[in-house]
């Protein structure tokens, strides 16, 4: 490479298996987060989403204690995590905040056992490290089925539920007037956002993986009014924070200290902080209103 290519990737960039496993990876997870963090912004569940990835540091942990992928781990525990939580009654407004703290505490709980047990009797290096923050550029092609089966599943989930759930998201009574099973439709949701969550723990860690599922979707809702287009822009600003994070994160090996380089997870959440901030200044497309959220959301009439 020459001219622009040589000042913005570093040499061995396009050839490292590690960074087009990265790459593809990262997008895919992007994807999905972007999608399903779309309604967790409509909905109001950033909290619940949080509280999801949180809770994942106790599978992440039990996993390497027990000699598992962390995928497994995050999905597992996300998993049952999100069934507490609708028990519980996640539903119910006043619900929410009880639920997500009662098992977000015990799932940290877990967690703190579980890295205890991990330094007492495996001195598992580096465990704590990839849990908390992830490491993208340390996943092997091995794991790309997995992360592929489990992104299809949450899309798969949402675009079957789409409608209904957008609805009963910003009206649940109407929903529920139109015969629309607003408390299915809230469970299967919690299913795909534990899988997106998952997948974004294992991507850029679990402290980090908020931003991946809030911060697209939460840009895009700010600069377009329509509810098809904020689910493109969320993809869009998703996978660019994640293909630059990598970029820079490749180039910063050679920035001080020297030899040692800077987390992706670090670049990935800024870039995504940074279009957020962008995204207050004045756009011809507007913020989304609920009413257009609603009326997207509305059968067809005849």
């Amino acid at each position: 490479m020459s001219g622009p290519q040589a000042a913005i990737f570093a040499p061995g960039f396009f050839a490292s298996t590690q960074v087009q496993i990265a790459a593809f990876v990262g997008a895919l997870v992007a994807i999905v987060a972007a999608t399903v963090g779309l309604f967790t912004v409509i909905r109001g569940q950033s909290f619940a989403s949080e509280a999801l990835g949180d809770i994942g540091t106790s599978g992440g942990s039990a996993a390497f204690l027990v000699g598992i992928g962390p995928l497994w781990g995050f999905a597992v525990v996300a998993i049952a995590a999100a069934a507490v939580m609708e028990m519980i009654g996640i539903q119910r407004p006043r619900g929410r905040d009880l639920a997500t703290g009662i098992v977000l505490g015990a799932g940290l709980g877990l967690a703190a056992l579980f890295f205890y047990l991990n330094t007492t009797y495996h001195s598992t290096t580096g465990a704590t490290t990839v849990v908390l923050f992830g490491s993208i550029f340390t996943i092997t092609t091995s794991t790309i089925p997995l992360v592929a089966v489990f992104g299809a599943l949450a899309l798969g989930l949402t675009g079957a539920i789409f409608r209904a759930l957008l609805l009963s998201s910003v009206a649940p009574e109407i929903a529920a007037a139109r015969g629309i099973p607003v408390r299915r439709v809230g469970a299967l949701y919690l299913l795909a956002l534990a899988l997106a969550v998952a997948l974004a723990a294992f991507t850029i860690g679990t402290i980090l993986s908020t931003a991946l599922l809030i911060g697209p979707a939460a840009t895009a809702l700010r600069i377009t009014r329509s509810p098809g287009r904020a689910v493109v822009a969320a993809v869009l600003l998703g996978v660019a924070a994640v293909w630059l994070g990598i970029v820079m994160a490749y180039d910063s090996y050679d920035w001080p200290p020297l030899g040692h380089g800077w987390p992706a997870s670090f670049f990935v959440v800024t870039l995504i902080l940074l279009a957020y901030l962008l995204s207050g200044l004045p756009w011809p497309g507007g913020r989304a209103t609920r009413a257009s959220v609603a009326a997207a959301g509305a059968p067809a009439r005849d």
